[in-house]
């Protein structure tokens, strides 16, 4: 009876926090003038952290052909994360992925409903069992996949792409606090959590020149990071037309916002409070 009360409580407190989250994306959306050249224009934020529900509504309009779909791990509890604005507002459908089985139980409550195509599946990835996200996608080029794991991402990123999906529009986490030149990452360890791996909670995750090198060599184009310093974004060149790529001036790196403020310094001095980790070069 406690945890229906309690499962009730929090589901009506989802429900509020959906309602705004589209009336705050409605209005930044349409508040946006936007220039196609210029990334930072156009961001806004309905569910997403940052500016990246403005990203991806901007390169999702430029793509040549659309299926509609769309696979995200690190989904959280379905509403603060990449793809919740394309399930509730755009009636996409797509698989979210979450290691936290309360997260995804709440996510079931509340976002899978508002599309029939949604699907919200417990699942921990580690680059063992990546493969199987492709056995369970209606398609294997969606039109966005989001990865934000906080720790092995690069090593889930190789896998998906090495199981055979090819996603058009590829949304991942960097870490700042690498820098703009350091291409590196953490140390793969299945069982990773950023929490509890070092103190600062500063040890996860890729640098930037990590992704642009992994992503370059994979084919794909770089195009911006959020003005947040939190995501990177790359596309399928095949997919867009080359004026449209070509002509894009994107942010090349931008400091975690976030660890700035906790650290109050910038990522230079920041990597020294991790720099006795193990690390791996990209």
């Amino acid at each position: 009876m406690i945890k229906r009360f309690v499962n009730y409580c929090l589901d009506v407190r989802d429900r509020q926090r959906i309602n705004i989250a589209l009336t705050k994306g409605a209005a930044m959306m349409h508040a946006r003038t936007i220039d196609l050249t210029r990334p930072a224009t156009w961001e806004f934020s309905g569910f997403s952290q940052n500016g990246e529900d403005g990203i991806l509504d901007v390169l999702r309009r430029q793509l040549r052909s659309s299926n509609r779909y769309f696979i995200e791990i690190g989904a959280a509890d379905g509403i603060d994360n990449n793809t919740a604005w394309l399930v509730i507002a755009e009636k996409y459908n797509g698989l979210m992925i979450e290691g936290t089985p309360r997260l995804v139980e709440r996510a079931m409550r509340t976002i899978v409903g508002y599309s029939v195509g949604a699907e919200c599946h417990n699942m921990f990835v580690t680059m063992e069992n990546a493969k199987y996200l492709k056995s369970i996608a209606l398609h294997h080029d969606p039109d966005v996949f989001s990865l934000d794991i906080d720790g092995n991402d690069y090593y889930i990123a190789r896998a998906i792409l090495e199981a055979g999906l090819r996603p058009k529009i590829f949304v991942v986490e960097y870490n700042s606090v690498y820098g703009p030149e350091k291409s590196m990452t953490i140390r793969y360890q299945q069982d990773f959590v950023f929490t509890e791996a070092h103190p600062t909670q500063l040890y996860y995750g890729v640098s930037i020149a990590g992704w642009r090198h992994f992503f370059q060599s994979s084919g794909y184009r770089f195009v911006t990071v959020d003005r947040n310093g939190v995501n990177a974004f790359f596309v399928d060149p095949q997919f867009f037309e080359e004026q449209f790529l070509s002509s894009v001036k994107g942010l090349d790196y931008a400091e975690n916002r976030f660890q700035y403020r906790k650290y109050r310094r910038p990522s230079q001095d920041q990597f020294s409070l991790i720099s006795d980790q193990e690390f791996v070069s990209i």
